[in-house]
């Protein structure tokens, strides 16, 4: 009996050992799985909205320059990357056909004037035996006949006619002699601006052949010194942004694999409205100008391309890990829950029916997305502050509306034994 009285006060003892020791280590339990929050801070400061693109470096102006005449290469006066001035000779193609028919053909502008002196004498000696035959007439009409009197008269008409086609050899003559003197100085291939030899595509020797096509010797980069252009090809859905940038003359900043610590600047110089098409894909040609006064930039390179789209200073901006944030239910506080359960925030996006919305639809829907929540501690649960967003970039988001100053917000939940 006394043993059982012994065990039962033992068993008393250790249950209220028990109970007094539930209620720390309940709580140290609840203190362990309680989650540690990520936060961040709300700012005021710049944000710069962008949209990136590629493209390839190109000159302003490339002039292919030919051959007019054929003939072989004589000589060769340039090589790549030289610079010229407009008119410098850059080849010369064999002179000594071109140069023999204008020899021939100043020959034959001779003859021909020649010619035309040989009918202006017979036309002169005409004139004078028509006139001494009509002298002859009026002193006696029976002195000449009229068939007489024809002969001088038609001899001295038909001298005038030849001496007017003669004339007309002349001009013929001098016509293929200005042509056979334009094709010898075709020969010389001269620069028609001045600029930068970028591709060079003949070689001393080498016999051109003009009579079907123009066959390309040279290419020119006029001005590359002064400016460059870039070409970028901009999807659909960014070009509203970019042409709001043109006109607003936002800079581009842009970067080239062949110097990736430089950052280069420029400006946008051209939105074309000819569409391209490529797999339902639609984009339009943008042009950005820049200067190129140390010749960094040549033709060809690729450029990472940075479209400023808009830029505002001393805003009110939270960080966007703060947006995407969406906590658990059971961490919230008892008011906001319906925001979690969708039935006071609809995101028309989760549906899966965007494709399927009317166009005044999606305007409704643009405008809703603009309507975020944003997450901050009381106590031991979430509060949601509604905002109302603007621009945003890689790291910010302008807020517009919402009661968010001076708050620290919640990003996340930082794991266990993490930092």
């Amino acid at each position: 009996m006394r043993t059982f009285i012994i065990s039962m006060v033992v068993l008393g003892v250790l249950i209220g050992i028990g109970f007094a020791a539930s209620g720390p280590i309940m709580r140290a339990i609840r203190e362990a799985n309680k989650p540690v929050w990520r936060t961040v801070e709300v700012s005021t400061g710049e944000i710069s909205t962008s949209v990136d693109s590629t493209g390839t470096v190109k000159p302003v102006l490339s002039i292919q320059i030919g051959a007019f005449v054929s003939g072989p290469i004589q000589e060769l006066h340039v090589e790549f990357n030289q610079e010229v001035e407009k008119e410098e000779l850059l080849a010369e193609i064999d002179p000594r056909l071109y140069a023999a028919a204008v020899k021939r053909d100043t020959a034959t502008l001779n003859t021909r004037k020649a010619e035309v002196q040989r009918i202006d004498a017979l036309l002169e000696q005409g004139r004078r035996e028509e006139k001494r035959a009509l002298d002859l007439k009026d002193d006696n009409d029976g002195y000449i006949s009229q068939s007489e009197l024809d002969q001088y008269v038609y001899n001295v008409q038909s001298l005038e006619a030849q001496r007017v086609v003669a004339l007309a050899s002349i001009e013929q003559a001098e016509a293929n002699l200005d042509n056979s003197k334009q094709n010898l100085d075709y020969t010389k291939i001269r620069a028609p601006e001045a600029g930068i030899i970028i591709d060079r595509k003949v070689e001393p020797g080498q016999t051109l052949t003009a009579q079907f096509q123009t066959p390309e010797m040279f290419v020119i980069a006029p001005g590359m010194r002064e400016k460059m252009h870039i070409f970028a090809d901009v999807d659909e859905v960014d070009i509203g942004k970019i042409i709001k940038a043109w006109n607003e003359k936002r800079p581009v900043k842009f970067t080239v694999d062949a110097y990736p610590e430089d950052l280069f600047e420029g400006t946008i110089s051209e939105v074309r409205y000819s569409s391209t098409e490529t797999q339902n894909v639609v984009t339009y040609p943008v042009v950005v100008e820049t200067s190129n006064s140390d010749l960094k930039l040549l033709p060809g390179m690729t450029a990472t391309i940075e479209f400023q789209i808009e830029k505002k200073e001393n805003v009110t901006r939270i960080p966007n890990a703060a947006i995407r944030f969406l906590p658990d239910v059971n961490y919230v506080h008892e008011d906001d829950k319906e925001i979690i359960d969708g039935t006071s925030f609809e995101n028309v996006e989760d549906d899966g029916q965007e494709a399927e919305l009317t166009a005044s639809q999606k305007q409704e829907a643009e405008i809703k997305r603009q309507r975020r929540h944003v997450w901050y501690l009381d106590g031991e649960k979430l509060r949601a502050v509604e905002i109302k967003i603007g621009i945003s970039d890689n790291r910010y988001t302008e807020v517009l509306e919402g009661d968010v100053a001076g708050r620290t917000l919640v990003s996340g939940i930082k794991p266990k034994g993490g930092s």
